[in-house]
């Protein structure tokens, strides 16, 4: 398992930490603790959060203890709340803003590797030691040289791929291509590795992130270091994307069955931070049949498809998202809070999830590769789009999927990623209280 992470309880509110392994085995005693214990609690409603992919255990703690806090503050009275911090395999990059706290700094100027990173992809890729130890050489030395960076290329390829017939590459994609499979890799895997590069450091850039604009703007190769280093980091998160989907099927999804036959009366509430939303999404696909326990589910800034839920694709005759019918598993709605100051899902998503060969409007909001954090929804009939103002007025309604704009209050941080670790605001708790109708207004509905 990772590391050991402990949720707190908030006011003496029973707290579980249901941890998982990168295949979605879950920590058993654990598991056990949480089933045993749900129904003789005395909760009626149990709220599970998971955290983002950049993340180590002492800050996927304090993110859990700090935002399901605020969440227990929204409770309204004759709502017991309980309280579920996922923890899966994670890793921060140095230099990375703390997600969901410190909202001040920006990543290492330099492309170099330090060894924290270093020890962290060690221990995200295991057996693959010596990759990761030369491209690190391959950063830190930043030679003009094209072929250096073609090495590189390969060796980030060869850091995340997958067996076809294993178990992750099942988990990699968000929507199918026309004949019903899956989408294939993203370009940024295959693609000529000097122009990948250069693609990245435009971006960062775009973003205000350390690199020089003379770079950007001559041919030289040695700056593109900046843009390889952006890559590895995308590269990362792509296989992290793949565990967050593993977890949440094959891991989350079944032990919210077995805490459903247990505690049928519990509700629970699905809450995700951006590839941890993705994982708490992925767990209604892993929901054993007939359980009807899951009451809402909120991704805030998910870092996945804005495809993902879409019944049909509008660039294909056929296929769909990998989740188009999981909505119908939960009881209320499935909401997305989006903000426009989400530079990591607006420049950095699409970059990193196209196709190879496609060049179409990678920059642009409305594309193919975007973001549900930073579009919502797309492509789903019946969705709402509400401002956050809006939604806790005049609350979510009563199922099916509403996209919230939350640009008014995630709104800080550094570059290049933007306000993307901006969630823990008391408003977004509201908002979770709001989609689960435990706040402060569905007590005084009487609901």
């Amino acid at each position: 398992m990772w590391g050991r992470v402990e949720t707190a309880a908030r006011g003496g509110a029973p707290s579980w930490t249901p941890s998982f392994d990168s295949e979605g085995n879950p920590d058993t005693p654990e598991a056990d603790r949480l089933t045993a214990e749900a129904a003789g609690s005395g909760i009626t409603d149990l709220v599970v959060f998971a955290h983002p992919w950049h993340n180590d255990p002492d800050l996927a703690a304090a993110l859990h203890n700090r935002f399901l806090s605020l969440v227990g503050e929204e409770a309204g009275p004759g709502f017991a709340l309980g309280y579920a911090g996922v923890c899966w395999p994670s890793m921060r990059f140095g230099g990375e803003p703390e997600p969901g706290l410190a909202l001040d700094g920006s990543t290492a100027a330099g492309p170099s590797l330090d060894e924290s990173t270093r020890s962290a992809l060690a221990g995200v890729f295991p057996g693959c030691e010596q990759i990761v130890d030369e491209a690190a050489d391959l950063l830190r030395g930043g030679r003009e040289s094209k072929s250096a960076l073609d090495d590189f290329g390969r060796l980030v390829r060869r850091l995340v791929e997958v067996r076809l017939e294993g178990t992750r590459a099942a988990f990699a994609s968000d929507t199918e291509e026309e004949h019903g499979m899956p989408q294939s890799d993203p370009g940024m895997l295959f693609d000529d590795a000097a122009s990948v590069c250069r693609g990245f450091t435009d971006a960062l850039m775009e973003t205000g992130a350390p690199a020089t604009k003379d770079a950007v703007a001559s041919e030289a190769l040695g700056p593109l270091w900046h843009g390889a280093r952006e890559l590895l980091r995308q590269a990362v998160y792509y296989a992290l994307k793949r565990r967050a989907g593993a977890v949440g099927q094959l891991g989350l999804g079944p032990l919210l069955g077995r805490v459903a036959r247990e505690a049928p009366r519990v509700r629970v509430h699905l809450v995700g931070h951006s590839s941890g939303a993705r994982l708490v999404a992925f767990a209604l696909r892993g929901l054993p049949s007939g359980v009807e326990t899951v009451a809402s589910v909120t991704l805030l800034q998910p870092a996945f498809s804005h495809y993902a839920f879409a019944s049909h694709m509008p660039y294909q005759s056929r296929g769909g998202g990998v989740l188009r019918e999981q909505a119908r598993r939960v009881a209320g709605p499935v909401v997305c809070a989006t903000s426009r100051h989400d530079t990591e899902l607006r420049v950095f998503y699409p970059l990193a999830s196209r196709m190879g060969g496609d060049v179409s409007g990678l920059m642009g909001p409305g594309h193919k590769w975007g973001a549900l954090g930073y579009n919502g929804f797309q492509a789903v009939e019946g969705t709402r789009h509400l401002s956050l103002e809006s939604a806790l007025k005049e609350g979510l309604g009563g199922g099916g999927c509403v996209s919230v704009d939350a640009s008014a209050v995630v709104r800080e941080g550094p570059s290049p990623v933007g306000a993307h670790h901006d969630i823990c605001h008391r408003e977004l708790a509201a908002l979770v209280a709001t989609a689960g109708r435990f706040g402060r207004a569905a007590a005084t509905k009487g609901t």
